[in-house]
Order: C-alpha cells, then structure tokens, then sequence
C-alpha cells in the first residue's frame, strides 16, 4: 500500500462507520503486529480512530443497505456518507489516500463510481477483525448488547426477506410431498405383507381372493375369525371388495379354508395393525390428491405433459423448479440416471438414454429402437415446459398440451412417418390462444403512425440504392481489369528477367 494514508469502511448492522489508520509504518504495515494488538482495545485504539459514523434511521433502511451490499451496489445512503467524510483530493492532482473494503463487489461499484482507490488484503481484513470486536467501544452512546440485538433483529429481518415467496407457487412443498409419497409406498407394502403373511396362517385363501392392500386389511378387520363368518356380513364385505361375487367367494372360502385356528389375543393384535394399514392407505391417498393439487398450482405445464408424479421427481432431483429450467434437455435426459452415467464414462460403455422420464408413458409406447429418440425429445419438450412454469407470469395448460400433442405426433412420426408441425408454429398457435384468454397483455404502441411513415421513407430510399448499385459495380469492375494488367506486365518481366 505503499505511503497512502488508508481509511476502512465498516458496515454494522447500526449503520456505517469509516476508520483512519493512525500509525502507518511502525504497526499498521505489520498483520501480526495487528493480531496481537486485536485483543487489547488500548494498543489497537493507537492504529484505528474512528473519523465517523452514520447510523441507519430504522430497520427498513438497515435492510436496505444490506440487501444493496450484498448484491455489490453503492447506494445514495452509502453514496452520501462517503463524500461527505472521506477526503477529497484537489482536481488535477493524484489522490494519496486508500479505501479499505471487506466486500469486493462493493468496493469495485465504489471505485467506479466516485473514483476512490479501493483494497483488499489481509491486512485490511485483519483491521476489520478488529474493528467488529471493540467496535462498540469506539461508539460511546452505545450501551453493552446493543450491537447483538441490532445484529440479531437484521438477520431475521434479512432472512425473511430472501425466502419470501408466492405461497400457491412452492415447490419445496412439492419435494417434500413426492419424498414422503414416495417413501410412504415403500412402507405401505411392507407393513400390507406383514399383514397379510400374518393373517394367511389363520385364512390363507384370501390373499388369492382379494391382492389389493387396502381393501385386504378391511376385509380382515370385517372377518376377524373365519369360523364366525356368515351371509351376514356380506353386504359390508360387498362394499368393500366392490362386487358380490367377490364376497360370496371370500364366504365360500372361510368356509373351506384350510387355515389354522386363532386365539382371541392374537385376532386383536391382527385387528389393530390392520387398522394402521388402513389409515395409512387413506393418508397416502390424501397425500397423493394434495401433490395434484400443488403440481397444478406451481408446474401446471410440467405436469400435463409428463404426468404430475414423474414432473415432482424431476422438481425434487433437481432441487427446485428453478434449478429444473435451467438444466439443458441432455441434462433433464438422465437426471436421475448419474450413477449409470458415471460407470458408462468409467468403463466406456454406453450412456443410458433415459432416467427419471423412463416413468413417463411415452417411453412405454414407443419400440425398443425408438426408445433413446424419444426420451431425447420428451426431454426438450420438458425443459420447455420447466421453463414456462418457472419463468412465466400466467398459469395455464395450453403449453403442456401442446408440447404432449407434439409428443404423440413425434411418436406416429417414427412409425408412420408423417412429418409434425414445427415447434415454432406450435408456440405461436398456443401465444395466440392464451392472448384470447386474456391471460397476456400486450403494451399499445402509441409510435404506430411514425413507424408507418419510417417504413414508406425506408421504401422511398430504396430505388436510389438499388439505381446507383450499378454504377459501383462499373467503376469496381474496371479498378479490377487494371490491376490484373499491372499484375500481368509484372510477371512477364520477372519471367524475362
């Protein structure tokens, strides 16, 4: 830093402060002559004077100039505060004094701004250490635990403030739901197998007659002991399995089951846990209507065209909707698939064509030497979509419909080879049905007439161009007949020569 006089910007959360190093060459200069100084507030009071302090008014501004600081913009408030106090330098003469900033973006928007010469070092950041830890020392209407409390109530504030959003329109909700369905399922068949293993060694032959979970442990809970069951119950077993067929076959064979007997403790054991199997089935069914719900609200697009459950896969792998529209189609491809990848490029084999999209029924309809042109096309259609539901200020479908029409058409197109529309003309069909809806505004040009008449100059001017072209073209064209005759005479002496 050389013989500049250094002067250091602090920002708090009570408001800006600029410092003046004191002693330049004995200790300043010195980064463990700092560290050493830090802990004592007498000896680092001799290298650091505070010159002065501007406090925010109330906490709105506070959040403000915080907000400002991070994203690196220079401020009216910080713009002010700094021309007031830092020294200014007489026109035409180089400035001998230096900013020392701990925000690199912050001190750069200075420098380019007012023309002051900003730094960072470590020496720099060491004084700031320093300065955050007597700072409230050096600002005698300070009392102790103030600067905590300003601290604590700006990182509630400034934290509220980044996470705000449109609550119709989160997809952590989605992530958190498709992670919860996802691993509600795996527990759903496993505690409906236990229940079903349990049970079968009292009435084996109902699994056989009844495959499905849920409605299994309902039957179990109306049976309870096989012997006890008559014609009574079967109109609540016909409600149950849907049919009374069905429940006269699930009569006929309690009847003739081959089963062992049961004693009453162990039937109501059975009977409890096939009540939770139960009230399991219905809350993921709950669950399952919410995530339709909320995949309409927040990727209605998204959702139309691969389906709402495989769409909140790829929000969840992705980490959120934003981060989905901002991965390419190869990307969105084999998201899900990484492992696959990994090893492919490890031992050189082929990449996998598809990852979490493989769910989407697209895949299922296409042969099996169509399926990798298919999923690459699927992919873009899903970034398109992605990108629709992240970046676009309407909620509609129309896209998703599109894009999946576009889909079916790419399908009939490999087998049939009937050629589909562009995308393109697609996109602008759908513009012009949403414009119908209402759901686009577009801004009235009040500049109409003048571009008119801009246009009928443009054509006005245009004959002349086009009538003195060929006289350009003459003159270019006899330059080039001279040149070629001097290039020739040139040769010819050479060649004499």
């Amino acid at each position: 830093m050389g013989s500049n006089q250094l002067y250091i910007l602090y920002e708090s959360a009570s408001g800006y402060a600029l410092f003046e190093r004191l002693q330049a060459e004995e200790i300043g200069n010195q980064t463990d002559a700092v560290q050493q100084s830090i802990q004592d507030f007498g000896r680092f009071a001799r290298i650091i004077k505070l010159k002065s302090f501007l406090p925010f008014t109330d906490q709105e501004t506070a959040l403000a100039n915080q907000n400002d600081i991070s994203e690196g913009v220079l401020n009216d408030f910080l713009k002010n505060f700094l021309q007031t106090n830092f020294p200014k330098v007489k026109p035409g003469k180089s400035s001998n004094y230096l900013m020392g900033v701990s925000e690199d973006r912050l001190g750069s928007a200075i420098q380019e701004t007012l023309g002051l010469k900003c730094e960072k070092n470590q020496l720099i950041l060491e004084l700031v250490r320093g300065i955050r830890f007597h700072f409230e020392k050096y600002i005698e209407a300070f009392r102790e635990g103030d600067i905590e409390k300003a601290q604590r109530g700006l990182a509630h504030t400034y934290s509220r403030a980044k996470v705000k959003f449109n609550v119709h329109r989160v997809d952590n909700m989605i992530i958190q739901s498709i992670s919860l369905l996802d691993q509600m399922d795996k527990d759903l068949n496993t505690f409906a197998m236990r229940c079903k293993e349990w049970y079968s060694w009292h009435f084996p032959e109902l699994s056989r007659i009844v495959p499905d979970h849920k409605q299994f442990a309902k039957v179990v809970k109306i049976a309870g002991n096989k012997e006890n069951l008559t014609e009574d119950h079967l109109p609540a077993l016909e409600e149950v399995v849907g049919s009374a067929e069905k429940a006269q076959e699930v009569l006929d064979a309690a009847r003739a089951s081959m089963g062992t007997d049961i004693s009453e403790i162990d039937l109501e054991n059975i009977d409890k846990f096939a009540d939770r199997v139960v009230d399991l089935a219905i809350y993921r069914e709950k669950l399952h209507n919410y995530l339709l719900s909320k995949m309409g609200a927040v990727a209605p697009n998204l959702s139309t065209l691969i389906g709402e459950q495989v769409a909140a896969r790829l929000i969840s792998h992705a980490g959120s909707l934003t981060n989905l529209a901002k991965y390419p189609a190869s990307t969105v491809q084999i998201l899900g698939a990484e492992k696959a990848l990994f090893r492919a490029l490890k031992t050189r084999g082929n990449t996998p064509k598809y990852g979490l999209i493989f769910h989407s029924s697209f895949i299922g309809k296409a042969s099996s030497k169509n399926k990798g042109r298919i999923s690459r096309y699927l992919a873009n259609k899903c970034s398109i979509a992605a990108r629709i539901d992240c970046f676009g200020e309407y909620t509609t479908t129309k896209f998703g419909e599109r894009l999946k029409e576009q889909v079916d058409e790419r399908l009939s197109f490999y087998d049939t080879g009937n050629t589909p529309k562009k995308n393109v003309d697609v996109m602008h069909e759908v513009l012009e049905e949403v414009k119908k809806d209402g759901l686009i505004n577009e801004p009235k040009s009040d500049d109409g007439e003048k571009k008119k008449k801009k246009k009928k100059r443009s054509k006005e001017a245009e004959p002349e161009e086009v009538e003195a072209a060929p006289m350009e073209t003459e003159d270019s064209t006899k330059e080039g007949k001279k040149e070629k005759k001097k290039k020739d005479k040139k040769q010819k002496r050479s060649k004499s020569e």
